[in-house]
């Protein structure tokens, strides 16, 4: 097949996409498949050749590319690109996707999960993977998906969602109940996400937040275990428990950096079977009241008590072969490779049956 693993993008979550999309592509060229690497915001700069051609360079244009300490330096992506234009599609990139028998989405957060490039590709009639425009829509705002929570039975924390400016800050911070979660309602990879201990890091973590937008959402802080639950071609998988580095939070350096800053990921994780039924019925209730497609991983806290808390769900969660989807994927038989492959043939199928 003709694939195109779009990653990169201009979202937050930049690096971390294209690490999921460069393994991706290696992955599915290792298949035999004709799989190239797109990045979504500088599109096909550098390539002189004709899009037809694309498909058979050596490499694939899958580069060598690393996950950073801090989140990516935004400006400085944008500033770099030859086309100088406002779209977030660089050249080439719609052009060399109708080329193609499918489009690996190998992206994650603002343009990538929320919907927009999904709309893209189906007004074009180009089949890709993951969920619907719709579906990732509504997942990728953790206020709607909250509602969607509370709709379908899925026990989840008290929640304000807020839309406030700097002027607002000293009244929240003196109003809102602590301790809290400040969260930043389109955030992923743990971008955009404060855990105040006093007033004082509670006004900070609102000052902050302002760069991401003038939404947040307070929610209640819980206690306990942190759990994640995949879902994958209609059921759900093992639960992996998430044990961050002693004295920190589950954070971006801990994700996704190695050595003593690394969080431990254990799958199976360290539950009873009903604590993971609980879960995997929670998480399975809530793809599909979000009518979500193939995969999706769904974030809780276990408290002391067994109750499962439910913090989100993400639609394209990380694909690079230590990622946690992978993990759980492999204690069903598949190796990193024909997961890629499973995941085009499952989001194939979903495509034809929603014409």
């Amino acid at each position: 097949m003709k694939i195109v693993v779009l990653g990169g993008g201009i979202s937050t979550e930049r690096q971390v996409s294209l690490v999921s999309a460069t393994s991706v592509c290696k992955a599915l060229r290792s298949k035999g498949h004709k799989a190239i690497f797109v990045d979504m915001y500088m599109g096909l700069e550098g390539y002189d050749g004709t899009l037809e051609d694309a498909f058979d360079v050596p490499d694939g244009f899958c580069g060598s590319v690393a996950i950073e300490k801090t989140e990516p330096d935004l400006e400085a992506v944008k500033a770099s690109r030859k086309l100088k234009s406002p779209s977030h599609l660089g050249s080439g990139v719609l052009d060399i996707c109708a080329l193609a028998d499918c489009v690996f989405l190998g992206l994650h957060g603002k343009d990538g999960e929320d919907g927009k490039i999904q709309a893209a590709l189906e007004l074009l009639g180009i089949p890709y993977t993951g969920s619907d425009h719709l579906s990732s829509a509504m997942a990728m705002d953790k206020a709607v998906t909250k509602k969607i929570m509370s709709t379908c039975g899925v026990l989840t924390p008290e929640a304000r969602e807020i839309t406030y400016s700097a002027e607002d800050i000293d009244t929240l911070a003196d109003e809102l109940p602590m301790p809290c979660v400040v969260k930043d309602p389109c955030g992923g990879s743990s971008i955009g996400v404060a855990l105040p201990e006093t007033r004082e890091e509670l006004k900070t973590a609102l000052k902050d937040m302002l760069k991401y937008g003038n939404r947040v959402l307070i929610e209640q802080r819980v206690s306990g275990r942190e759990m994640t639950q995949p879902v994958f071609d209609g059921r759900y998988l093992n639960t992996i428990e998430i044990v961050p580095p002693e004295g920190n939070s589950f954070d971006y350096v801990s994700k996704y950096q190695g050595g003593d800053e690394a969080a431990r990921e254990i799958c199976p994780a360290r539950i009873t079977e009903a604590e993971h039924k609980l879960m995997g019925e929670a998480a399975l209730r809530l793809h599909n009241a979000l009518g979500l497609s193939v995969y999706s991983r769904t974030d809780f806290i276990l408290d002391a008590e067994g109750n499962a808390w439910c913090l989100e769900v993400n639609t394209l969660p990380g694909m690079t072969p230590a990622s946690l989807i992978p993990k759980a994927t492999a204690l069903e038989g598949y190796d990193y490779p024909s997961l890629c492959e499973k995941i085009i043939e499952l989001s194939l199928k979903a495509r034809k049956s929603e014409i």
